[in-house]
């Protein structure tokens, strides 16, 4: 039988950790509501750059100079974005993404760099890419777009100089609170829409489509990383919370359980005694 101490001093820490975890899902909570305001704010106006981006770049004339950010070449290296949190404790969100990306990597045939979104990210990476290209941390929860300026810039300069032949978002996308996806997808080159021949222009630009879209490319690039790093916080936040809460209950089931053991190791005790009277009083 083990000592009641013992069971007393598990209960004990079991509870403390009950309450730690219970505060941690608050918090996670409280960030997890402004993050999810924040991501479905955003993902139309996300959707709708893409959809103009890919309409602009149909328009492209014969003769026309391509964009840099537009020409696809034969892929001789691969850069992915990876985006992760930079801490744990947010159940296998950081895990899948990881091993999405991992796959990915496995499958290439040609040399994969990396611009690591997030510690957690970072580290993997460091273990199982081929080249770092860059590493960004500590971005906090609630980056404004200033802050992820610096990680479009490096695929748009590295693109547009041939260093890197295609780039390739992964992140977490959020779909609600108790689901998470992980997400590989092609940022560049940008695919142009499929035009048919009849199909009229839906939009009039000005002065012209070929000006309009050299300067809305690079702000479509910067838009997409930094939405990708929203769906990935909202993600980081919603996963926190749940893994927290599961915690927490486990927590409160394993006390359950520890009281039940205690209680019965107090009446044996008990028990043990009264017989030991009893039989003091006999003799």
């Amino acid at each position: 039988m083990i000592p009641i101490r013992v069971i007393r001093r598990r209960i004990r820490s079991i509870q403390s950790t009950a309450k730690i975890t219970k505060a941690m899902e608050m918090i996670a909570a409280s960030k997890m509501k402004q993050a999810q305001n924040r991501v479905l704010t955003g993902r139309p106006y996300a959707e709708k750059m893409r959809e103009v981006v890919a309409h602009l770049a149909a328009q492209t004339q014969a003769g026309e100079e391509v964009h840099p950010l537009l020409q696809r070449r034969d892929a001789k290296r691969i850069a992915v974005i990876h985006i992760t949190a930079d801490r744990g404790l947010c159940g296998g969100l950081n895990a899948n993404v990881n091993r999405m990306t991992a796959s990915f990597i496995a499958e290439q045939s040609v040399p994969v760099t990396s611009v690591s979104v997030g510690r957690k990210g970072a580290t993997f990476m460091s273990r199982y890419c081929d080249e770092t290209l860059a590493e960004f941390t500590q971005l906090g929860d609630r980056p404004s777009l200033l802050d992820t300026l610096p990680i479009s810039r490096v695929v748009i300069d590295e693109y547009a100089n041939g260093t890197i032949d295609q780039v390739y978002l992964a992140y977490t996308k959020f779909i609600t609170t108790a689901s998470q996806q992980p997400l590989l997808q092609e940022l560049l080159p940008i695919e142009p829409a499929k035009m048919e021949r009849t199909d009229t222009a839906e939009y009039i630009y000005e002065p012209s489509s070929a000006v309009v879209l050299e300067h809305l490319l690079p702000r479509y690039v910067e838009m997409q990383v930094y939405h990708a790093i929203l769906e990935s916080i909202a993600s980081e936040q919603s996963a926190r919370m749940v893994a927290m809460r599961n915690a927490t209950d486990n927590a409160n089931e394993m006390v359950e359980e520890l009281t039940l053991m205690l209680n019965k190791a107090r009446q044996e005790l008990i028990t043990k005694e009264l017989l030991d009277i009893a039989g003091g009083v006999v003799q």
